[in-house]
């Protein structure tokens, strides 16, 4: 069912003035809306400068036919989707490599002991490998002389143009260089929805994987595209010892994303994707909240 949301509202600027609004509807994406995703959606699609209060009135949940593209819990018409598993205490994603331990340094409780009656805080810790949950290879992964994470330039994996291209899993588990023609590929963020993540924190997830062939990496980077991922155990087939796909790709500076999730909900195309990791000299992996902007 799909809902619109019908609200008032009382806009104040922070130089003088205000502005008031009765009996708005707006389409939303789920099934509420809070006040404040409400005000920022009405300030930045108004264009509006030096606002301070906004109050948003009389706001009502209404199922009612879309009128135009929703706006998404944050507020605007872009939707952002996750694309990366939750890591937790525990958790496994390589077998062979230790699982993180996630646990307090400092606990609310001992912080009560240093900081007045009703002030308290955690500060956590965290024990793991970097290939960890969803995480991002860089050059250095792969190449002593390759470039680490503090290296890579943010435009390497920020907001790039994004196409996902869909081979499943039931049908074949490798991706060869004949599954990755006839699309847009140069310069692009190549996500591979083959359905694997089905299969995530199960034993079946760690062997008989999809991959991509030696051949499609090849192509790949002959095709000149900026970062390939996968919603896989590995981008290489890791029944063998040698790793063409990391060998090629990051060779040519092309970033992989591995252990993706949630691809299904991603369009072919028309769409942005994120991979953000960390700003640490001497590492060549580390997990990234990997997501997708839908324009």
């Amino acid at each position: 069912m799909q809902k619109r949301v019908k609200f008032d509202f009382e806009l104040y600027f922070t130089n003088g003035g205000s502005l008031k609004g009765d009996d708005f509807r707006i389409d939303i994406a789920g099934d509420d809306i809070s006040d404040r995703e409400l005000a920022d959606y009405i300030v930045a699609d108004l264009r509006l400068l030096m606002v301070g209060n906004v109050t948003i009135l009389n706001k009502q949940i209404l199922t009612e036919p879309h009128k135009r593209k929703p706006i998404n819990e944050r507020g605007d018409r872009q939707l952002l989707i996750d694309l990366s598993h939750t890591i937790e205490n525990g958790l496994i994603t390589y077998k062979g490599l230790p699982a993180p331990i996630i646990c307090d340094y400092l606990s609310r409780e001992d912080s009560r002991q240093i900081y007045e009656p009703g002030t308290e805080f955690q500060i956590g810790k965290i024990e793991m490998v970097t290939n960890t949950g969803t995480y991002l290879d860089c050059p250095f992964h792969r190449f002593a002389d390759g470039h680490d994470l503090s290296q890579v330039g943010l435009e390497a994996f920020t907001d790039l143009e994004g196409i996902v291209i869909r081979v499943p899993y039931t049908e074949s588990l490798a991706v060869t260089t004949d599954h990755l023609q006839n699309y847009e590929i140069r310069n692009r963020a190549v996500l591979i929805h083959t359905g694997w993540d089905v299969h995530w924190n199960t034993d079946l997830y760690y062997a008989n994987h999809p991959y991509v062939t030696a051949e499609a990496a090849t192509y790949l980077r002959d095709c000149g595209v900026k970062l390939v991922g996968i919603d896989s155990h590995n981008i290489d087939d890791t029944t063998g010892r040698s790793r063409p796909v990391h060998t090629t790709l990051l060779g040519a500076n092309i970033l992989i994303v591995e252990h993706l999730c949630n691809l299904s909900a991603v369009p072919d195309d028309g769409f942005t994707f994120s991979a953000i990791p960390p700003k640490f000299k001497g590492v060549g992996t580390f997990p990234v909240r990997a997501h997708a902007k839908i324009r």
